[in-house]
């Protein structure tokens, strides 16, 4: 059987699916932060900034999904770790298919923070250097 905080995440990925503004940000507190590395700004404090960046997120977005692949939650009841297998369809037809880790946390029945992550490697030069010895690793039979 579901706990309370697993009905509310479940409910709150069903909205978030639907692309309604007004009843995501219900569902969380006004001092909420929000992080995901999609986004024009990743740390998004507050509802205004939530808002924004949310404004965003569905404006480029036909379709939003998110099936939770797995879901673990602490003892206290207020916080949880969710896998999910992130299906999105951007506006322009192209399908978004990748594995993505939400942690959530709660209070008062209210989304505190939500933060995204995914399986990118870094960026930059270390991103750089770790691709080149990807490569060579995969030319030296190393990497299959």
């Amino acid at each position: 059987m579901p706990s309370t905080l697993q009905t509310l995440v479940e409910h709150a990925f069903a909205v978030v699916e639907t692309m309604n503004l007004d009843a995501v940000l219900a569902l969380l507190a006004d001092d909420a932060v929000v992080y995901d590395p999609h986004y024009p700004s990743p740390r998004m404090a507050g509802k205004a900034a939530i808002a924004e960046g949310l404004r965003w997120g569905f404006g480029s977005m036909q379709k939003m999904g998110f099936p939770i692949t797995n879901y673990f939650e602490d003892a206290t009841g207020y916080k949880a770790v969710i896998e999910v297998a992130t299906a999105h369809v951007l506006r322009t037809g192209m399908k978004l298919n990748f594995p993505q880790v939400f942690v959530i946390e709660t209070r008062g029945g209210l989304i505190t923070r939500l933060q995204a992550y995914e399986p990118y490697g870094p960026h930059g030069i270390p991103g750089l250097i770790l691709n080149i010895t990807r490569l060579i690793w995969r030319l030296s039979g190393k990497l299959r």
